[in-house]
């Protein structure tokens, strides 16, 4: 897990870059579809926002604490049929608490056992999966609308992070690589990772690997957006931001069925 002000710091500067890259927008770009299935602009800003509300003034009591979810259904009836620039306004002021309540933490509640989205872990575990959340939702808006940005930086390395430690069950379950295989990731930048896996009877991630049955090479931003589902393989492939050396069915595979989250 990320250190406190590595994943603080990183959560901040995603506020901070949703919220100037949506205080550029016209109103048409509000509502342009965004790369999340069902969502304009203006959804993604909602569900950010909304989230942020269900946050604000929380603390868990335990790991099995649920959230106050009931928080959410309110926020979306008072937000409803706002412009973006209302929306927007909303969002600040509760980042803006956000941040208050964040600086505030102890580092013992930051370690306070908590529940998160991927099940029981500590508080500061759930804002590291904030930081991937609110980062590849900045992608959502700014994808579509041509203002590609916020690549590099503490929460894209977080969020890069997040999928590499998922990399046993990327490889395992949603590639299917055979029993008895290996991989190699190679991320060319903006942010560079090397990573590998092998199958033996199951999964999971290793260090190094010095002659994988397959290596897949892409950039990172590629990865991420394949990773979450947001864009067609098929247009990654055709346009040779991924690629592939060693076994051909295996790369073909790993590069169609990347998709871990949505």
């Amino acid at each position: 897990m990320a250190s406190r002000a590595r994943t603080q710091t990183a959560l901040v500067s995603c506020y901070d870059a949703i919220d100037e890259l949506c205080g550029t927008l016209t109103e048409t770009q509000w509502q342009v579809a965004s790369l999340c299935p069902d969502w304009d602009v203006t959804g993604v800003l909602t569900h950010v926002a909304g989230i942020e509300s269900v946050l604000d003034g929380w603390f868990p009591a335990s790991a099995d604490d649920p959230l106050p979810f009931d928080r959410l259904g309110v926020f979306l009836a008072e937000v409803d049929g706002m412009s973006g620039s209302e929306l927007l306004d909303r969002y600040r002021a509760i980042v803006a608490r956000r941040r208050d309540q964040l600086e505030a933490l102890t580092d013992d509640q930051w370690q306070a056992p908590s529940p998160t989205p991927v099940g029981p872990g500590t508080y500061g575990r759930f804002m590291e999966i904030r930081v991937f959340d609110c980062w590849v939702h900045e992608q959502d808006i700014r994808v579509p609308l041509g203002l590609t940005g916020h690549t590099t930086g503490l929460a894209a390395e977080i969020s890069i992070d997040e999928i590499a430690g998922s990399l046993g069950y990327l490889v395992g379950k949603k590639v299917g690589l055979p029993d008895g295989t290996s991989i190699a990731f190679h991320l060319t930048g903006p942010i560079e990772r090397d990573l590998y896996a092998v199958v033996e009877g199951r999964a999971r991630a290793v260090d190094h690997l010095d002659d994988p049955d397959v290596a897949v090479r892409t950039d990172s931003f590629t990865f991420a957006l394949l990773a979450c589902g947001r864009i067609d393989p098929q247009g990654a492939i055709d346009a040779g931001t991924i690629t592939w050396t060693g076994d051909d069915t295996l790369g073909d595979r790993a590069a169609r069925n990347l998709a871990f989250t949505f």
